[in-house]
């Protein structure tokens, strides 16, 4: 049986951004990494930009400025080795 952190290496995402897409599709977090992992491997890089970017505005909206923060830390990171969610 694989353990969470073999899957979590496997699907090419980070906790950070496996947790964005869990809170944006209230989901748990390993069917938030399985989803983000199907995204990467289909080219739906822009979709978990799009993502992580639904959930900063909502912690703005909510006055959240912590998780917002964590959340942008995230999203750079994501662009960084995803480049092609900034095309």
């Amino acid at each position: 049986m694989l353990t969470y952190n073999e899957c979590l290496e496997m699907s090419g995402l980070t906790v950070g951004e496996v947790n964005a897409i869990a809170e944006h599709e209230h989901v748990d977090p390993i069917i938030a990494m399985a989803m983000g992992n199907y995204l990467v491997e289909h080219q739906g890089e822009k979709m978990i930009k799009k993502i992580i970017l639904d959930d900063i505005a909502k912690a703005e909206r909510d006055r959240d400025y912590p998780h917002a923060n964590l959340l942008r830390r995230v999203m750079e990171h994501f662009v960084a080795t995803h480049p092609e969610a900034d095309v």
